[in-house]
């Protein structure tokens, strides 16, 4: 993928995440150089030169970090994909605002050093499990049997999770850093600023836990539990703690080496603080955690990321999807019924806008996803700038294919629908007749977009159709569209000419709006209340087919 050659866009691009990017270029530069520094730096990189800015200035030539976290007690999940793709989206955006002359990564970081406070519902062994409760989860047994811990467990199945999804990422374990010495600097600082640190944290939590509270969460020696006791006192020339383990003994361990975890968001503000890091995009319900833990990390000698929030995912109800409840969608039910472009691109609308994240917002999703990037191709086919602020670009990570589907997948589920169509063969069928020629090697996304349309007629539409029988003016105007359909050439696969007919026929009924007249087909026709384009389903269906469909609704078969 060529970043080259878009600075000059990137400057005026519209789109969040080239807003964000500009932000973040800001936040290097002022971070990084002196005034006169910062000066020329931006002049060079605002000329396109930003290469020259790199090389003249060996602060920029220190990768910028962009960071993400996951919760390594469970398995990947849809929100697993957001806080992958969000950053990631600004991190293509940043490279093209800066002509990839300054070097970026993602970090994904594993918080395996978390205590296992929760029994996952959906694995087995759940007695083992239960028996290693509150020990760290990267010393938590693998109940798969599998792997070495749960942890390395669940970090495989991110790993691969990722890689499927193509992210450039380079992965973090919070055990490595905690044990390797990665954060032994920052928890001597803990050490040492204790007192700043109790000031920010205890105003912001109730009675009960202030009497106990410690940004330090020492690991029993005895029973390897990660434990929230109080530190009764503290050594800084040690580097060590006293604390009171399980059996009632005062215990004196190292706050480095792996013997603490830290307590949430303190340890956000270590990470912040130990791998510099710059961008991390979090949930609207984090705001006030962010507020915190930016104030540790200045406590700590640290600057805080710039931070994007995005609102919160909401089921069928409006409710807040949370995995313990499991409403809402999961990855696999959005990969068995959607391609994972669409799922890209619904990430990628809106994020400052809480949005309904269920089976029937994917129909919609994939069609958007593909008229953006029909979009796309025909702005570059035209010979014009690269269209860096339509969706497509993003999602595709600077570089989308050149074609996407002749076929919608609202077309694809209605003609699983009239057709019957249990099976990918039945449905090529009638697209390679439309399309000349066409087949899965050269149309490979709509073969793929056909597999979801099956599903989800299967799963979805199949069981909630509801036909009815056409009311006077509807079966008039119905018996009118057929003699012109007849009137057609023979095969006609014109799907303009046929919705004029469509038009034609319904403003002759008289039906206000015209809506109406769609509505009473789709309804009649196909059991349903919404489709697509009428002419493109019956140049596709077939105009004898489509023909045969009507006279057989009006015929009552439908709802005999």
């Amino acid at each position: 993928m060529s970043l080259q050659g878009l600075s000059h866009q990137a400057r005026d691009a519209k789109s969040w995440p080239f807003e964000q990017a500009r932000l973040l270029l800001d936040r290097v530069l002022k971070l990084r150089l002196s005034d006169a520094e910062r000066d020329l730096a931006a002049t060079l990189i605002a000329a396109g030169k930003a290469d020259e800015a790199a090389r003249t200035f060996e602060a920029l030539q220190k990768s910028v970090v962009f960071q993400c976290g996951f919760g390594a007690s469970g398995l990947p999940h849809m929100g697993t994909f957001g806080e992958a793709a969000r950053p990631t989206m600004v991190r293509n955006a940043f490279r093209a605002l800066t002509e990839d002359a300054i070097p970026s990564k993602l970090i994904v970081f594993s918080d395996d050093m978390d205590g296992l406070r929760k029994i996952p519902d959906n694995v087995p062994n759940r007695e083992m499990l239960e028996e290693d409760r509150d020990k760290p989860v990267s010393r938590v047994r693998d109940p798969f049997g599998e792997y070495e811990s749960f942890a390395a467990h669940n970090n495989a199945r991110l790993r691969a999770f990722l890689d499927g999804f193509g992210f450039d990422y380079e992965f973090m374990s919070s055990t490595a850093c905690y044990t390797g010495g990665r954060f032994d600097e920052v928890l001597l600082r803990f050490l040492e600023r204790f007192d700043a640190i109790q000031a920010i944290m205890l105003p912001t939590l109730g009675e009960e836990r202030r009497a106990t509270y410690s940004p330090f969460l020492p690991i029993s020696p005895k029973t390897g539990r990660v434990l929230q006791v109080p530190t009764l006192e503290r050594d800084l020339a040690k580097g060590t703690i006293v604390f009171k383990d399980e059996d009632g003994t005062l215990t004196e361990v190292p706050v480095t080496g792996g013997h603490v975890k830290l307590q949430w968001r303190p340890d956000w503000a270590a990470r912040w603080t130990a791998l510099e890091v710059d961008f991390e995009a979090s949930g609207k319900d984090l705001i006030d955690s962010v507020r915190v833990s930016d104030k540790l990390t200045k406590v700590l000698g640290g600057v805080p990321p710039q931070a994007f929030h995005f609102e919160l995912f909401m089921d069928e109800n409006n409710q807040k999807i949370s995995k313990s409840k499991g409403n809402g969608l999961t990855m696999e039910e959005w990969l068995r019924y959607g391609a994972p472009e669409s799922l890209a691109y619904y990430m990628y609308q809106s994020p400052k806008s809480a949005k309904r994240l269920y089976f029937d917002v994917i129909p919609k999703a994939a069609d958007e996803y593909l008229q953006q990037l029909d979009a796309f191709n025909r702005v570059k086919a035209e010979g014009n700038a690269t269209p860096i602020d339509n969706p497509a670009w993003h999602v595709h990570r600077g570089a989308p294919p050149q074609a996407g589907s002749p076929v919608s997948f609202s077309l694809l589920l209605n003609l699983v629908s009239a057709a019957d169509a249990s099976t990918k063969d039945i449905l090529w069928g009638f697209i390679s007749r439309y399309i000349p020629g066409a087949d899965a090697t050269s149309q490979p996304l709509l073969d793929r977009l056909s597999d979801y349309a099956i599903n989800y007629y299967e799963d979805f539409v199949k069981p909630s159709k509801t036909f009815r029988a056409p009311d006077d003016k509807e079966r008039a105007a119905m018996l009118d569209l057929v003699a012109r359909f007849k009137a057609l050439p023979a095969g006609c696969q014109d799907a303009e000419l046929i919705q004029n007919e469509v038009y034609e026929a319904g403003k002759t009924a008289g039906f206000e709006p015209l809506r109406a007249w769609f509505t009473a087909l789709y309804e009649v026709l196909l059991g349903q209340s919404q489709g697509p384009r009428f002419g493109s389903f019956a140049a596709i269906f077939g105009l004898d087919r489509t023909i045969a469909l009507i006279e057989r609704a009006l015929a009552g078969e439908f709802t005999a």
